[in-house]
Parts: structure tokens; sequence; C-alpha cells
């Protein structure tokens, strides 16, 4: 059983950031869906060529609402199903989630990473709560439908005055081929600050470095509050810092944000991995579009040498402005 408590917000006109809101808060209990077990057939790992998954800022479940604090409960609950439905239709093995909540004040006192693991059926998840408050919380997770083989929770340093992001990672086992042993996969939700470039490439460069300490091969997905053209773009610049390919991104058809006029949500592979399918789905679940990516590994005898030397030496400066 799940509380569910239904809030009434009073705003100073001079506020600048919801998280102060004065909250009067009444509640009422709802029942959340089933915990699906996991898989009869006990798999461990993905068995197929194709690695499909999606990636979706969740706007705190207010969907293309102008702030969940003015959106009631019902509604974020009713908005939470949408998106439950479409992961069910899509079918992803792993899906990244940013702006996922933990029980909170503005957005129903209840774990929306759970409700959504539950609702649309799967059995494995990772939540971060990158903002732990008494009244606010929220994150970054993962949901799965194999068990993660390793996790790891990463908060980048505080930003004020904007609130703190951070990262997810978990690991899966696949076999992309019967005829070959299977190779563990890390994929990583990410959520970058959006307002300031300099804090982007500080919390680039501790991706970076936590990736530069893994050998497995990499899926990056999130909002990343960056675009590929802009002169500041710190996208490219994790682009190339990682080797990572990066689904045609010059192209205007890609946007996720503001009905497809921004492209701030990113797809990032190492370079032993290529896209089958890139696509961003027209639903309007969010303030943002989800994304889905179908991955093939091609593998490489020589990426970890090519990766090492690259972040050395393309991202030298990278590294040393953070230290």
């Amino acid at each position: 059983m799940t509380i569910k408590c239904i809030h009434i917000s009073v705003l100073p006109r001079n506020l600048v950031l919801p998280l102060f809101a004065l909250l009067l808060t009444a509640c009422t209990q709802v029942t959340p869906p089933e915990h699906p077990a996991p898989d009869a057939s006990g798999a461990s790992q993905v068995n197929r060529p194709v690695l499909k998954l999606l990636t979706l800022n969740l706007a705190h479940g207010r969907k293309d609402s102008f702030n969940q604090l003015l959106v009631p409960n019902g509604t974020i609950v009713e908005n939470l199903n949408d998106i439950a439905e479409l992961l069910k239709k899509v079918g992803a093995d792993v899906v990244a989630l940013q702006e996922a909540d933990g029980p909170s004040a503005w957005s129903g006192y209840f774990n929306h990473v759970d409700y959504l693991a539950n609702a649309a059926g799967y059995p494995w998840d990772i939540y971060s709560a990158h903002v732990n408050g008494k009244r606010i919380n929220f994150g970054t997770a993962l949901l799965s439908k194999v068990p993660f083989k390793d996790t790891l929770s990463h908060d980048f340093p505080e930003s004020p005055p904007t609130l703190r992001k951070g990262f997810t990672l978990g690991q899966i086992e696949w076999q992309p081929d019967n005829n070959k042993p299977s190779i563990f996969v890390d994929v990583l939700s990410v959520h970058l600050d959006f307002s300031r470039k300099n804090v982007r490439e500080q919390q680039i460069n501790d991706i970076l470095r936590v990736l530069g300490s893994r050998t497995n091969p990499v899926i990056i997905l999130g909002d990343f509050n960056s675009n590929w053209q802009a002169t500041d773009s710190v996208i490219r610049v994790l682009a190339k810092c990682s080797n990572a390919r990066v689904f045609e991104p010059n192209s205007i058809n890609h946007g996720t944000y503001k009905q497809g006029k921004h492209r701030l949500d990113w797809a990032l592979l190492s370079e032993d991995l290529q896209f089958k399918q890139y696509q961003v789905l027209p639903d309007i679940v969010s303030d943002h579009r989800a994304i889905i990516v179908e991955v093939t590994y091609i593998g490489s005898d020589q990426q970890d040498a090519v990766k090492s030397d690259s972040k050395e030496g393309q991202c030298k400066d990278l590294f040393d402005s953070a230290d």
C-alpha cells in the first residue's frame, strides 16, 4: 500500500523555485500495481542480437503541464499510467528515466520509479535520489527486464541555485551471439544541469572519470540540456572525449523538447556498439519526447587502447580544468 497525498500549494509571487512552496497536505491511500515477479524462465541476461532501450525525462509526472505543483495527484497517477502503457508497448530491455521522483510533496508523496516498474512489468530497477530532502526527492533511474550485475549511483557536485543532478549506472549481461561468450554492458541514465555551461562541463568530466575506470561497452542515455550545434555544446565534447557514436548529430529531425523544437535528449554508444534503429516517439507523455534505441554489438580488437589514448589526448584540457 502506498500513501497518496493531495496537496494545496501557496506560492509567494517572488518565489524562484517551487521547492520552497508552502504545502498543506491531506493524505489518502492508493494501491499500486502488483510488482512483477522476475521472468519465469529465470533469464539472467538478454539473449538477442539486438538490445532495445528507451530514455525519457518524466517531468516529475506532470506531462506537459507548467509545473507539477499545479497538477492534481490523481492526474499525476494518470500521467504515469500513460507512460507505463507506452513502456509496455515498446517493450525495451532497459529504460532510462530522468526527473524521476521518489516520495515528494510536489508530486503525490509516492515513488514514481516503483510505480512505473510495477505498472509496466519491469522486475528490476535502480533509483538514484540526487535531491533527497524532507519534501523533495528526485533523480535518475533505470528499469530492466533482466537483473543488474553491478550498479552505481553518482551525485554531481552541488550547483546552487539549481538543484543537484547526477547519473545512475546499471550493468547488464547480454549475449548477442549464441556462438560467443556473453558481454557486460554499462547503461547510464544521465541528467545534466540546465542553466550553466561550466557546470555541465564539470558534470561530463565526472562521467568520463567514472567510465575511464571501466572497460565494458557503454550506452549513455538521458537529458543533457545541450544541443549539438551550439558553440558551447557539452554533448559534442562528451561524444568526442568518449569516442562515442551519436546518431545523426546534425539532424533537425530528432528534437525531443518543446514539441520537438530542441534536441536535448541523446543516446551515445561506445565504438564497439552501433545503432540499428533510432526513433523519437510522438507520444505526449512528458514535456520531453521518449527515444527508442536499438543497438547491435560489433566488437573490436583494440577498443580499450583507442579509448584510453583518446581520453588522455583529446580531453586533457577538460580533465585539468576540473582539478
